[in-house]
């Protein structure tokens, strides 16, 4: 390996560390209680190293935000409807461990802060919903009047509100039980029969093996 690939290398670790540390800062204290200095203690790091990565602290934090969905891969091949819910029912088990998943929950309040409208984590959680039901709908696993972005949005929404109580209410262990659960509710107004009866919605969708 030749010097440059040694030093992007090596660039590419700090640029990790310094996000990581941003997510569990983040995570700890959101996005107004954080601070640049704070990050940086965590990374053991100077400020120069961070500015070098990140121009800003409202940086670090678009790029967590925008980073989630590549966070939140299930454990099992799917497609249209289940990978919809896989794809929930996994970022509700990893929300409980994950440093950046965590700091995306505890930012979703304070994104006017750093990210325009447009460009927020609930639209774009929205369009990973409506790619899927989008999929769903042309195999004939959404039902044919159902229109699919106001019910990826419905879901969203419903999977933000979930994180909001289970927090407040169980430390969110049972965050993944919401999820289901609110697909249990949902699917009958959405699904078709055939899919129905093969979809799944057991603990082993999202969790890790």
């Amino acid at each position: 390996m030749g010097k440059r690939e040694i030093k992007q290398e090596r660039a590419a670790r700090t640029r990790a560390v310094i996000a990581r540390a941003a997510a569990e800062v983040f995570a700890e204290l959101g996005f107004s209680g954080a601070s640049v200095t704070k990050i940086t203690q965590r990374a053991g790091l100077t400020l120069g190293a961070m500015y070098f990565h990140f121009e800003s602290k409202e940086a670090l934090a678009r790029e967590i935000v925008r980073d989630q969905p590549a966070r939140v891969t299930p454990p099992h091949p799917s497609h249209g409807l289940q990978h919809a819910i896989d794809i929930t029912l996994t970022w509700a088990h990893r929300l409980l461990d994950d440093p950046f998943l965590l700091a995306g929950a505890r930012l979703v309040m304070e994104q006017d802060s750093f990210v325009g409208p447009a460009e927020n984590s609930h639209q774009q959680w929205t369009e990973v919903m409506a790619q899927d039901l989008a999929v769903a709908k042309r195999e004939r696993e959404v039902r044919a009047n159902v229109d699919v972005v106001p019910v990826a949005r419905l879901v969203v929404n419903a999977c933000t509100g979930a994180q909001m109580h289970a927090h407040l209410e169980s430390g969110r262990e049972d965050l993944p039980e919401r999820v289901r659960e609110m697909w249990h509710v949902l699917l009958p107004t959405i699904a078709t029969p055939s899919a129905m009866r093969r979809l799944e919605l057991d603990d082993s969708r999202g969790k890790p093996e």
